[in-house]
C-alpha cells in the first residue's frame, strides 16, 4: 500500500526508491494493512527491509495468503502457512495474522476456523474478518464465531462499509468499490485488547469524516478501557488516506488527550524542473 502512486510527491519524496517508501509512510501512520501478502508470500529478505524501516511500535496487519483462506479454506495448508510464517518472521510480535474469509465461509465452517487458529504461533495476534451475512444477522451464528475466537484470543475485524453504501457511486473509483466491497452492518464490539477496525468512506472527505463519527467515540471508549486499537481509514481511491487517518487520530485524541501523537512526517522536497 505504501507504493500507492498518488502518494508520491505528496506523502513521500518522488526520489524515494520503491524499497524505501515504507519509511516515509511510517512517518504518517503507525500501522499498515499487508494486502499484497494475500496474492503472494514475500521473500524473507523483503520483510527484513520492512522491519528495518519501521519503529518497534509499528504494526503490520498481514493478510494470510489466498491459497490458505479462499482456495483451500483453511484445510491442508501446512506448507503454504509454514512458508508464510517463515517469511514474516523478521516482524516478530509486530505482525498481526489477518485471516480474511470469503463470503461463502459460514457457521458450518467455524469448527475448521477454530482448528486452524489453534495451530497458529502463540506469540502472534490473530484477527479474523468474516463476510457471510448470517454472522451479522443471527445472534446464534455470531455467538458461535465469538466463542471460537475467544478460545484463542483472536479479534473479529469489522469492515464498516455502511456509509459508503448509503448512496449510489459518483465516480469510477466508487463504482469499482461498489461492485467489490461487502455490504454488512456496522459492528463495534471488541473481543480482545487489540481491536482492529477497517472503515471505508467516500470520495467526498466531508462524507467520509461524517461517517466515521460513531467510531471516534467507540475507539475513545476502548482506549479508556485500556485497549490498544488499530483503525484503517479507506476511501475508494485511497489517494488521501494518510491525511484522513491522521485526522481520525486527532479527533480521537481530542477525546482522549493522553493518546500518544502520531510521528511527524518527513518533509517532502519541492518538485523541480530538471
Amino acid at each position: 500500500m505504501w507504493n500507492h502512486k498518488a502518494w508520491l510527491g505528496r506523502y513521500m519524496p518522488q526520489s524515494h526508491p520503491a524499497g524505501e517508501r515504507l519509511r516515509a509512510y511510517a512517518g504518517w501512520c503507525n500501522a499498515v494493512e499487508g494486502n499484497t501478502t494475500f496474492y503472494a508470500t514475500p521473500a524473507q529478505k523483503t520483510v527484513e527491509t520492512w522491519a528495518r524501516q519501521t519503529d518497534p511500535g509499528f504494526r503490520f496487519v498481514v493478510k494470510l495468503p489466498k491459497v490458505v483462506t479462499h482456495e483451500r479454506r483453511l484445510a491442508g495448508v501446512e506448507a503454504p502457512m509454514r512458508a508464510f510464517l517463515d517469511a514474516i518472521e523478521p516482524l516478530g510480535e509486530r505482525a498481526v495474522l489477518w485471516t480474511q474469509l470469503p463470503g461463502s465461509f459460514g457457521p458450518t465452517d467455524v469448527d475448521a476456523l477454530s482448528r486452524f487458529l489453534r495451530r497458529l504461533p502463540a506469540g502472534l495476534q490473530r484477527a479474523v474478518e468474516v463476510r457471510h451475512p448470517v454472522f451479522f444477522s443471527d445472534a446464534g451464528a455470531a455467538s458461535l464465531l465469538e466463542g471460537a475466537l475467544a478460545g484463542v484470543d483472536a479479534e473479529w475485524v469489522p469492515f464498516d462499509t455502511t456509509v459508503f453504501f448509503r448512496s449510489p457511486p459518483t465516480s469510477e473509483a466508487e463504482q469499482e468499490a461498489w461492485d467489490r466491497k461487502p455490504r454488512l452492518p456496522r459492528r463495534t464490539r471488541a473481543l480482545t485488547g487489540q481491536p482492529i477496525v477497517r472503515y471505508l468512506g467516500r470520495d467526498s472527505v466531508e462524507e467520509t469524516v461524517e461517517g466515521w463519527r460513531p467510531w471516534t467515540d467507540v475507539v475513545a471508549d476502548w482506549l479508556r478501557e485500556g485497549r490498544s486499537p488499530t483503525v484503517f481509514v479507506h476511501t475508494p481511491d485511497n489517494d488521501v488516506a494518510p491525511e484522513l487517518a491522521r485526522r481520525f487520530h486527532d479527533e480521537v485524541r481530542a477525546l482522549v488527550p493522553d493518546l500518544e501523537a502520531l510521528p511527524e512526517p518527513e518533509p517532502i522536497e519541492p518538485p523541480t524542473l530538471f
